[in-house]
């Protein structure tokens, strides 16, 4: 379970099957985003809590803190 803040709002993410970009959409919960491929960091999210697994390696800086919500999935 991941622990996201977007917009000032805390979300909870629990599933590894779709990126925490795709579970937002399919919740119609609007995201800022624009390569959905790491590389622009327009997607990038303070994570609250958990951890994350990216499907690939991220070419945006990011702080420790942060999360490229495109390209991370929970972990199995």
């Amino acid at each position: 379970m991941v622990r996201i803040k977007l917009n000032d709002q805390i979300i909870t993410i629990d599933t590894n099957k779709l990126t925490i970009l795709e579970c937002l959409e399919q919740q119609g919960i609007a995201a800022n985003f624009q390569c959905r491929d790491g590389v622009c960091g327009t997607c990038r999210c303070q994570l609250i809590s958990g951890e994350v697994q990216y499907t690939k390696e991220p070419l945006a800086f990011i702080k420790e803190d942060e999360v490229l919500i495109c390209i991370a999935k929970t972990p199995l």
